[in-house]
C-alpha cells in the first residue's frame, strides 16, 4: 500500500511503470516523472482504464485519489463506465456556453410579443451583458444575482431589478430545457423589491 513518502520517493525510469496501491488503484510513473492515479476495470466484457488524476500539490492527494477510486468502483458496480463519464464531463465543459451566448439564443427563440422582446433585449444588453457576457452559466451563483439586483435597486431602479431577475430566470430555464445540466440561480433569489 502506498504512502505519501513512498510516492515522493518514486523516480522516473526509461519506460513508464506501475506501482500498485489498494482496491485496484495504482500509480503510473511516466518517463517524464509524472505520477497519475489510475484504475483498471472490466465492464460489459471489455477492459477500461480511468485516470483519476495526477499526484502533487496542484493535483490529487493520495487520500482524495482513494476516494475517487471508491467512487469509480461504485459506478462500475452500477454498470456505469467512469472513463466514459469523465469524457462526457470534459466534453460538457468544453461545450459550456456563456451567459451572453445563451441569452442571445433565448431572445431570438423564446416565444414572446415583439414589444416584450424589445424591452427584454434592452434590459439584457444594458444590465446583464456588461457584467456577465463571458461568464459560463455554472459560474453565476444566486449571491451574484442577488448582489447585482441589490445594486440596481440601490441606484433607484427597483422595477429594472425585478426584470433582471426574471430575465435571468428565463434564460436559465431555456438553457435547462435545451439540455444544460445546471441550477437556476434565480430560483434562490426572491423578488428584489
Amino acid at each position: 500500500m502506498l504512502t505519501d513518502a513512498a510516492l515522493k520517493a518514486l523516480r522516473p525510469k526509461e519506460k513508464s511503470y506501475k506501482v500498485t496501491d489498494r482496491d485496484g488503484m495504482y500509480v503510473l510513473v511516466s518517463s517524464a516523472g509524472t505520477l497519475s492515479f489510475r484504475l483498471d476495470y472490466r465492464l460489459h466484457g471489455r477492459r477500461e482504464t480511468v485516470v483519476l488524476g495526477k499526484y502533487g500539490p496542484t493535483g490529487l492527494s493520495l487520500a482524495r485519489a482513494r476516494e475517487k477510486c471508491i467512487d469509480a468502483k461504485r459506478a462500475v458496480g452500477e454498470g456505469r463506465s467512469p472513463a466514459i463519464e469523465k469524457q462526457r464531463e470534459k466534453r460538457r465543459l468544453l461545450e459550456a456556453r456563456s451567459f451572453g451566448e445563451l441569452g442571445e439564443k433565448w431572445l431570438v427563440a423564446a416565444p414572446m410579443a415583439d414589444g416584450t422582446r424589445a424591452m427584454r433585449r434592452s434590459i439584457f444588453e444594458r444590465e446583464l451583458l456588461p457584467v456577465w457576457r463571458k461568464r459560463l452559466l455554472n459560474e453565476i451563483a444566486p449571491d451574484d444575482l442577488r448582489a447585482h439586483c441589490a445594486a440596481i435597486v440601490e441606484r433607484g431602479a427597483p422595477a429594472t431589478a425585478i426584470h433582471v431577475r426574471d430575465i435571468v430566470k428565463q434564460i436559465y430555464g431555456f438553457a435547462i430545457l435545451h439540455g444544460e445540466k445546471i441550477a437556476n440561480p434565480a430560483d434562490e433569489v426572491a423578488h428584489p423589491v
